[in-house]
């Protein structure tokens, strides 16, 4: 008899709600019962009137966990709408990162020479050390972190992921 083995599989779902207390404790409450991991999770209202928020959740799992994942999801109540990015085809990810370095001399000269090549913005600055924001998709500020690493890193905060659609029509 074949076992087959699933491989886990990245995905990002964005879920339109209605913004109300208590919507995200739902959600996580959601993955935590049924033991799920959420790798990323952002939240933000998108309307003017405040009254609708999308949250944008990363998350692993083979694909039939993705898809009850989603279909739970769609359960819930105040939820409008579930996409799941990586399926619906191409989409951009990005993230924003703010990176503390301290250094002196060699190393801070590097710090700054990097930050140029990723496109960093330095947010503050003194004389022994920067803070870094930098923006793009997950792999990207994990080569810089990476990199500030070894000159001298303090201190990292990321937003997590948020996603979208290319093209002109919504999701």
């Amino acid at each position: 008899m074949k076992i087959e083995h699933r491989q886990s599989e990245r995905h990002v779902l964005t879920v339109t709600v209605d913004n109300e207390p208590g919507i995200l404790a739902k959600i996580a409450g959601l993955f935590t019962a049924r033991g799920y991991n959420i790798d990323s999770l952002t939240v933000a209202d998108i309307q003017e009137d405040h009254a609708v928020s999308r949250i944008t959740i990363v998350t692993n799992g083979p694909p039939p966990v993705i898809d009850q994942i989603i279909a739970q999801l769609e359960r819930l109540v105040p939820v409008h709408k579930v996409i799941d990015l990586t399926e619906a085809g191409p989409h951009v990810e990005r993230e924003l990162a703010l990176v503390k370095v301290a250094g002196k001399g060699d190393n801070r000269v590097e710090a700054l020479r990097l930050a140029d090549v990723f496109r960093a913005s330095v947010v503050d600055t003194t004389t022994e050390s920067f803070v870094f924001e930098l923006t793009g998709g997950p792999e990207k500020i994990d080569r810089f972190v990476g990199l500030m690493r070894e000159l001298g890193l303090v201190e990292v905060g990321r937003t997590g992921i948020v996603g979208m659609m290319r093209g002109a029509a919504e999701a």
